[in-house]
């Protein structure tokens, strides 16, 4: 049975759309986006939706998932950041936020494939944030 991921956007801000991803009904790492730009290219959150996720192996990320199917999207991955300047579009995971990001990175990408185990393919949910500041 192929696993199901939620996202739960919580904030957008300046300073990027920030999450919550669940395995329901365990919330286990949080996440950090650009902030929403119309889903331009390198520079956006994509947009809220079901999404399938394959087991990648990336040139620069190493064995990873890859979101697939983003409309006017492609290469969207899961990896390690702190803040929106270590993501062109990608979605970071860590533990903690911090104040211009997130925090424990390494820490909650490594809880992220502890969760998919061996699983080359899941589906993730994203769903809306409910607060946004200017």
């Amino acid at each position: 049975m192929i696993k199901t991921v939620d996202l739960i956007r919580v904030v957008q801000s300046p300073a990027g759309t920030f999450g919550v991803l669940a395995l329901m009904p365990t919330p286990f790492a949080l996440t950090l986006e650009r902030p929403w730009k119309d889903n331009q290219s390198s520079v956006s959150a994509i947009p809220a939706g079901t999404y399938t996720c394959k087991r990648v192996q990336s040139p620069r990320f190493g064995d990873t998932f890859q979101v697939l199917n983003v409309p006017g999207r492609s290469h969207i991955l899961f990896h390690k950041g702190n803040t929106i300047a270590d993501t062109e579009g990608c979605i970071l995971i860590g533990e903690e936020f911090s104040v211009d990001g997130i925090a424990s990175s390494s820490r909650g990408y490594t809880e992220f494939r502890t969760m998919l185990g061996l699983d080359s393919v899941f589906m993730l949910v994203i769903h809306e944030a409910v607060l946004k500041s200017t």
